[in-house]
């Protein structure tokens, strides 16, 4: 058994330097492109299926796993099925994207670069704070998680990191400084101040709308996967400045080869789903979630399409949204100092005010897949309006 285990090693590192060399080989040709589009599509969804039972095992051994607690009795009731599913589900995706990034990515490219960094930082922040957040589950922490605080000026200090490094990389195409809207061609040039405000609102708002919506089994995960094939053509047409001017796109020299991590990002996450479909049998908690909105928002600002990612992503802002709304609506309309405000949900984020109504999670989850489909169409009929 043990002659058989390290014969089966050899054979999988021999095809993954025999994969390295090929990809290597095949970098910058167009039909190179789309098989290393494929293969760290492929890759990363296998890699999770694979580690998948693994990783859930040692998570469960480890005890950390979720306990669901909402401020909400009815809330609570719904959800108390959940106690106990392992979190920090996270580590398998982070992991995937990664390897598959690498081997069949451009590592020479900045973009792909800076995005590996942003991948770890905010997989390792993520990890911290549920970390945390589960061992004082079990007793043995000290509070609950990060303070909100803390997550954000990490967040901000990345996004203050990249923005002014990719200003300072943008003097070889004025389109990558340039500002663009959904429905027009007409590019507004920034400057490095508003370039950065707008790339950390664009990065932060997004890794933290996405974790805001990773509150039901499949949601956040599927509505990554349609998020992730919109970017992936945009990245493409971006990336070729005669496909660009077709679509009068911004060109953007070495954004094509962002698709191969958009493939990858969309086959783990897809990978994900397999285990996190309803009932889930883990969650990908802050681990998975952070970073996978914070790319989002990077890819966003790499290929200028801030604002177009509004619509693209237009389940994640309706729940983002939906909780300003609440906790601003509260707040305003507060009697005074400890009386409770009036409230405009059920509950906050949106998923839970339709699950409190009756709908079951199933239902909620496979009609907001519906609205992101329905958003991801939008955005490419903006492409044809431009």
């Amino acid at each position: 058994m043990i002659q058989r285990f390290y014969r089966n090693a050899a054979i999988r590192i021999i095809l993954v330097v025999l994969a390295i060399v090929l990809t290597k080989r095949l970098v910058g040709s167009y039909e190179g492109l789309i098989l290393r589009i494929t293969g760290a599509g492929v890759l990363s969804f296998l890699l999770v299926i694979f580690w998948g039972p693994g990783v859930i095992r040692f998570l469960i051994r480890r005890r950390l796993g979720d306990q669901v607690q909402f401020d909400h009795a009815d809330l609570n009731k719904l959800t108390r099925h959940k106690s106990n599913t392992p979190t920090m589900g996270g580590i398998l995706i982070v992991a995937a994207i990664f390897v598959s990034v690498v081997i069949f990515a451009n590592l020479g490219n900045m973009y792909i670069r800076m995005a590996l960094f942003a991948l770890v930082w905010l997989g390792v922040l993520g990890g911290v704070d549920d970390w945390i957040k589960l061992r004082h589950s079990a007793g043995k922490g000290s509070r609950d998680g990060l303070k909100a605080w803390e997550k954000i000026l990490f967040q901000i200090g990345l996004a203050v990191l990249l923005s002014i490094y990719m200003w300072s990389y943008g003097r070889q195409s004025e389109a990558a400084r340039n500002f663009y809207f959904p429905f027009s061609a007409t590019p507004i040039a920034l400057p490095l101040v508003l370039y950065v405000i707008i790339a950390v609102l664009t990065m932060v708002g997004t890794s933290n709308a996405v974790n805001l919506s990773d509150g039901m089994d499949g949601l956040a995960s599927g509505c990554v996967c349609i998020v992730m094939m919109v970017l992936l053509v945009l990245s493409w047409l971006a990336g070729v400045r005669s496909w660009a001017g077709v679509f009068n796109l911004p060109p953007i020299p070495g954004a094509a080869e962002i698709t191969v991590l958009c493939s990858a990002m969309f086959g783990a996450t897809l990978g994900f789903l397999w285990y996190n479909a309803p009932p889930a049998q883990v969650f990908m908690g802050d681990t998975g979630s952070l970073p996978l909105g914070g790319l989002i928002g990077y890819i966003a600002v790499v290929i200028r399409h801030e604002l177009l990612l509004l619509i693209i992503g237009g389940v994640f802002v309706m729940e983002a949204l939906s909780v300003l709304m609440q906790v601003g609506y509260f707040k305003w309309t507060r009697p005074g100092p400890g009386l409770p405000g009036k409230r405009i949900f059920r509950c906050a984020p949106l998923h839970h005010h339709f699950h409190l109504g009756g709908w079951a999670e199933t239902k909620v989850v496979i009609r907001f897949w519906v609205l992101g489909i329905i958003f991801a169409a939008i955005a490419f009929a903006t492409l044809k309006l431009r």
